[in-house]
């Protein structure tokens, strides 16, 4: 059997009672992608959370390339005052100045492909409203809002949202 394109096969022991290891073959892990997208989701949510509780700043744990990016959007369209990466080629952590203007932000576990053209109408299903908020895409040119990927006419996959 071939792994599928979202997940890699791997084998793996469980111990029975006796002491005895059985193999089952065929257990599907998810890609790392998708556990990426798991650790910027909490990141989010501790954002959120961090928010609704008043804090001045945030640490997240652990940390990714992908996290940085979408936080450098989060701060170029105000919605941080700054972050700070520490130690990013070990485990690191990020401590994230906030500002009060974040009210929902959260990224997509699931993998989600979007056309150039229809960037539009998905942001005007996902965003409360047009003047509010933005959806970040992963794009060949790299992680852009949703606005920038309309300007450059590229698509990508849809990584998360804030507003």
């Amino acid at each position: 059997d071939k792994p599928s394109a979202d997940c890699r096969v791997h084998r793996r022991f469980f111990r029975q009672a006796s002491g005895v290891f059985l193999l089952q073959a065929g257990f599907a892990f998810p890609r790392e992608r998708e556990m990426g997208r798991r650790i910027l989701n909490d990141a989010l949510r501790a954002i959120v959370n961090a928010e609704k509780r008043g804090k001045a700043s945030v640490e997240l744990k652990p940390i990714s390339t992908v996290m940085s990016s979408f936080l450098k959007i989060m701060k170029d369209r105000g919605y941080i005052k700054n972050y700070q990466v520490f130690d990013p080629h070990r485990v690191g952590r990020i401590s994230v100045e906030l500002q009060g203007r974040v009210r929902d932000c959260k990224a997509l576990t699931y993998r989600q492909d979007i056309k150039a053209k229809d960037i539009e109408t998905y942001t005007k299903h996902t965003l409360p409203t047009r003047q509010w908020g933005y959806v970040v895409i992963t794009t060949p040119d790299g992680v852009l809002d949703h606005e920038e990927a309309i300007k450059r006419n590229v698509g990508g996959q849809v990584l998360g949202y804030f507003h």
